[in-house]
């Protein structure tokens, strides 16, 4: 029985490696008090030096299952070295039509890891800004616990 459980952990750690790409970076940042106010805003300073290969950007997000909405807007504010400035308006799906949550995780602690552009090249070398703000009507969103930024190299599926 033991010798099954540890199988079936090794594929599912092994599919997981195999799903995500090469991180080239990866941070999030804890929301004060399970509450996302209006105008808290979260930066990730990145630099890059490859201007060549291609990558992914995904939005991390750590919800409560309490959170009391099936979506989340966000607005994007990407800076770029020559201070040039672009502002993205997103939405994450969080739960599907039926009401069933759409990330990972174990009791009551969901893990979203959304693919927010595909296969996207920096055009220069240097230090990117990249700012998320919630988007949402309400001026404090409960229960957004972590908000984060994966960018992998693009793979080919």
């Amino acid at each position: 029985m033991r010798s099954n459980f540890l199988s079936a952990l090794m594929v599912a750690a092994v599919l997981t490696l195999y799903g995500c790409g090469e991180v080239m970076f990866q941070e999030t940042r804890e929301v004060p008090n399970r509450i996302w106010e209006v105008g808290n805003t979260f930066r990730f300073d990145v630099e890059v030096v490859d201007t060549m290969k291609g990558y992914d950007f995904y939005i991390d997000l750590r919800n409560g299952s309490a959170y009391p909405y099936a979506n989340i807007f966000m607005f994007v504010n990407t800076t770029f070295p020559s201070g040039k400035s672009a502002r993205d308006t997103v939405e994450c799906f969080l739960a599907d039509k039926s009401g069933r949550w759409l990330g990972s995780g174990l009791g009551d602690i969901l893990d979203n890891h959304i693919l927010f552009k595909e296969n996207v090249r920096f055009p220069n070398a240097g230090t990117y800004s990249f700012e998320f703000e919630q988007g949402m009507r309400t001026e404090n969103l409960p229960e957004i616990l972590d908000v984060g930024i994966s960018i992998e190299k693009h793979r080919n599926r």
